[in-house]
């Protein structure tokens, strides 16, 4: 009798074929950064990065094949998308702006309007089995997940390698780890402000936006992680934000702060997408200034983009796995 795939790796790394350590990850971060905070039982190792990198890219995460991560979160608009909304595989249209991923190792809650969604792991699933919208449609199909991935005789070699701790067991809680573990190397230190070199006119912006934005945009990432609403909230709009998971009068239209981290790059902005510009964004939150303060504080947000993030070859989606060309 053959043995199961569970036995028969257990063996593999008694014998020593298949290493019981993994490389632990380095974090190289800017001076003053400290490293994200880990779970306990989800471990930064760079095969567990390599394996979430490759399940980034991979369409089978999706019901019909058609819809990865990476179809929303692309590199080059700093893993958001540049649509106003982006539907999933059943056409549905979805019903916020997709963020961008800098630096969300840092963030938490992770959602516009979800204060559950409070690591990359579990927020995983929001995407994946979510049916409001629809996005990559594997609600009630999660046993699929393991099935497809493990006719892939790579993928057994990359689970193993990466959760030598359950026998690299291929299901949907490890894709979700090595998810949010590839998705806590998407750091983003490198932009103008960072390096201080921002140009006159920024520099100028910068104390507008510290005098008329800071208040929530704040921090190193630009944000407060809180929830807000500006102006009276709406009873009537579709989306009512924090309210449909509170229940509470007082949330109606409240949502998270984004980063305004590579903000030029991941337009269009709002948690709708309705602001086609960032002139337009800006002007949604009813400051005034004049066309000269206009340009400056635009020229700030500009610098806020960080090109070598968008072009970072071991945040691409790999071109070889398990020494063979994918």
């Amino acid at each position: 009798m053959l043995p199961s795939a569970g036995l028969l790796l257990t063996s593999l790394l008694s014998a020593g074929f298949l290493p019981r350590e993994t490389s632990t990850w380095r974090w190289t971060l800017p001076a003053g950064v400290s490293a994200p905070p880990i779970p306990a039982d989800n471990p930064m190792t760079t095969v567990k990065i390599e394996l979430g990198r490759r399940l980034f890219y991979d369409a089978d995460l999706s019901a019909n094949g058609t819809m990865s991560c990476a179809t929303c979160h692309e590199q080059k608009h700093a893993f958001a998308d540049g649509n106003r909304t982006h539907p999933g595989v059943t056409d549905e249209s979805g019903r916020r702006n997709v963020p961008g991923l800098a630096n969300v190792a840092w963030f938490t809650p992770l959602n516009f309007a979800d204060p559950a969604a409070t690591t990359l792991e579990t927020q995983a699933a929001t995407p994946v089995f979510g049916a409001h919208p629809v996005e990559m449609g594997m609600a009630g199909r999660e046993a699929e997940i393991g099935k497809r991935l493990g006719r892939d005789s790579c993928y057994q070699t990359m689970f193993a390698r990466a959760f030598p701790e359950n026998s690299g067991r291929i299901d949907f809680p490890n894709v979700a780890r090595a998810l949010a573990s590839f998705e806590r190397t998407l750091i983003s230190y490198g932009n103008a402000w960072d390096r201080q070199q921002l140009a006159p006119n920024a520099q100028a912006g910068s104390a507008l936006f510290a005098r008329d934005c800071a208040a929530c945009h704040s921090g190193a990432n630009f944000t407060d992680l809180s929830m807000h609403r500006l102006g009276p909230a709406d009873p009537a709009l579709p989306d009512q934000g924090l309210f449909e998971k509170t229940g509470i009068d007082a949330d109606r239209g409240k949502f998270r702060t984004p980063s305004l981290r590579n903000v030029a790059l991941t337009g269009p902005w709002w948690h709708d997408g309705s602001a086609r510009t960032l002139d337009e964004a800006v002007a949604k939150h009813g400051l005034t200034h004049d066309a000269a303060e206009a340009k400056q504080l635009i020229a700030f947000l500009t610098a806020l983009s960080d090109t070598e993030f968008t072009q970072r070859q071991s945040l691409a989606m790999p071109e070889e796995a398990c020494g063979k060309r994918l």
